[in-house]
C-alpha cells in the first residue's frame, strides 16, 4: 500500500509539544504509531507537496561530521533512558542534513515495524560497515549507549584526521592554482605586447625570449588549448566518477605513499584510521576476522587491504598477526612490535588504540612542519617562474639600445 508523509503534533509524557514527520498508509495508522511511542497525539495532517514543496537539487550527502553528531546525540538519549524511536525521531527533526534526516526517518520506521537498529543501518549505504557492526554488537551485548560513544569518538577522530590533510593541502594547492593563472595571463596578454615590440626593431630574440613567445602562441592557439582543457576537465571528471573502484584504486593508492614530501603524511593517516578502527571494533567486542573484514575497507588505501587480508589468513589458521603484518613494509616495525606485544599479553585493542594516539599525533606535528616547509618553498617557486619571464622579456631591451644607437 502506497504511503503519505504525515505531519504529526503530539505531547509528550513529560508535556512538551513534539512535532515530527511520519510515513504511514493512513492518518489512522499514523496516529496508531504516535500512541505506541507513548504521546498523546494532538493533530495530524498530510504533509504539503507541489507548490509548497522546497526545490532541492539533488538529496546531498551525508559527512562524516554529521554521522558522528547523530553517534554523540544519540549515545546521550539512549543514556538518559529515552527509548531508540523517540531518539530517532527526535534525530531526525533536529539534523541539519537533509540526507541524514530522510535516512532517519527511514530507519525509525523500519524499526517500528520490528527491525533492529543494525539491521536497518546495513540497507543504507550511507552508514559505514565499522558503524553497522559495533551497532550490532552493542544490541547483542546490551551495551549500545556506550558503544554509540565509540562510534562517536572515531567518527570524530577520523573528522580531524581529513581537517588535518586538507589544511596541509590547502596551500600548496592556492598557490599552484594562483601561479598558473598568473603565468596563463602573462602568457595571452602581457607577452604578445613585448613581441610586437621586438618585431617591429627586426632584433633577433634571446634564446629564453623566443621560447616564451613560442609558448604564448601555442597557448592562444585555439587547436591547442581546447583539446588541453578538455582533457583536463574530462580526466577530472572521469577520476571524481570512477576513482572509488578497485582498477583505480590499485594504481593511484600505491602512488600516495611515494609522493615526495606528502607520502609520509598520507602512510600515517592510513596507519592512524586502521589501528583506531581495529581497536574500537575490538573494544565494541566485534569477532576478529568481521573486524579484519571491515578495517580492511576502512583504511581508505588498497595497500592496508591487501596487508589485512593477508593476515586475516592467518588468523583463521590459528597463527598471531604481527608476522604476516611485517612482510609489508607499510607498517614500521613499532606498529608490528604493539600488535604482537597485544596478542601476548591480551590487550590487543589497548595497545591499537596507543598506536592510533600516537600516529593522530605524528600526523599533527607532520602537518605543522610540511607547513612551516612548504610556504617559503612555494613562495621562491611562484616568484622564479614570474621573475625568470619578466627578465626573458626584457633581455631583447639591451639589443634594442644598440639598434637605436
Amino acid at each position: 500500500m502506497p504511503q503519505t508523509e504525515y505531519i504529526v503534533k503530539a505531547r509528550s509524557r513529560t508535556g512538551h509539544l513534539v512535532e515530527s514527520n511520519m510515513r504511514a498508509a493512513s492518518e489512522a495508522e499514523a496516529l496508531s504509531r504516535v500512541r505506541l511511542q507513548g504521546m498523546t497525539p494532538i493533530a495530524v495532517e498530510a504533509a504539503h507537496t507541489g507548490l509548497k514543496r522546497e526545490i532541492k537539487f539533488g538529496k546531498g550527502k551525508v559527512k562524516p561530521k554529521d554521522l558522528a553528531i547523530f553517534s554523540r546525540q544519540f549515545a546521550t538519549m539512549l543514556s538518559s533512558g529515552l527509548p531508540i524511536l523517540r531518539c530517532l525521531s527526535i534525530l531526525a527533526d533536529q539534523t541539519e542534513s537533509d540526507r541524514l534526516r530522510d535516512l532517519l526517518v527511514e530507519v525509525r520506521d523500519e524499526v517500528e515495524k520490528g527491525d533492529s537498529l543494525s539491521e536497518s543501518l546495513v540497507r543504507h549505504k550511507e552508514f559505514p560497515p565499522l558503524m553497522v557492526s559495533m551497532v550490532r554488537a552493542g544490541e547483542v551485548g546490551g551495551f549500545l549507549d556506550s558503544t554509540m560513544l565509540e562510534i562517536a569518538d572515531s567518527l570524530e577522530a577520523d573528522v580531524r584526521l581529513r581537517g588535518k590533510i586538507k589544511s596541509a593541502l590547502t596551500y600548496p594547492i592556492a598557490v599552484a592554482v594562483i601561479a598558473v593563472f598568473i603565468v596563463t595571463g602573462m602568457l595571452i596578454f602581457v607577452v604578445p605586447v613585448f613581441d610586437g615590440l621586438f618585431a617591429s626593431f627586426g632584433a633577433e630574440l634571446p634564446l629564453p625570449t623566443l621560447m616564451l613567445v613560442r609558448l604564448s602562441n601555442l597557448i592562444k592557439n585555439p587547436l591547442f588549448f581546447v583539446p588541453v582543457l578538455v582533457f583536463l576537465f574530462g580526466g577530472a571528471f572521469l577520476y571524481r566518477r570512477n576513482k572509488n573502484k578497485l582498477r583505480v584504486r590499485e594504481v593511484v593508492d600505491p602512488m600516495k605513499f611515494k609522493i615526495p614530501v606528502f607520502g609520509l603524511l598520507f602512510q600515517k593517516v592510513a596507519l592512524a584510521r586502521f589501528t583506531r578502527n581495529f581497536s574500537t571494533l575490538m573494544h565494541a567486542g566485534v569477532p576478529i576476522l568481521s573486524a579484519l573484514d571491515i578495517v580492511g575497507d576502512t583504511a581508505g588505501n588498497v595497500v592496508i587491504a591487501r596487508a589485512v587480508a593477508s593476515v586475516k589468513d592467518s588468523v583463521r589458521q590459528g597463527t598471531g598477526m604481527a608476522k604476516p603484518l611485517s612482510e609489508h613494509p607499510v607498517f614500521p616495525p613499532m606498529v608490528v612490535q604493539m600488535i604482537a606485544v597485544g596478542e601476548d599479553t591480551g590487550s590487543l585493542d589497548a595497545m591499537l588504540r596507543k598506536v592510533a594516539d600516537f600516529y593522530d599525533q605524528e600526523v599533527e606535528a607532520t602537518t605543522e612542519q610540511l607547513m612551516a616547509l612548504i610556504e617559503p618553498i612555494m613562495i621562491m617557486v611562484l616568484g622564479g617562474v614570474v621573475g625568470g619571464m619578466i627578465i626573458a622579456m626584457y633581455l631583447p631591451i639591451f639589443k634594442i639600445f644598440e639598434l637605436i644607437k
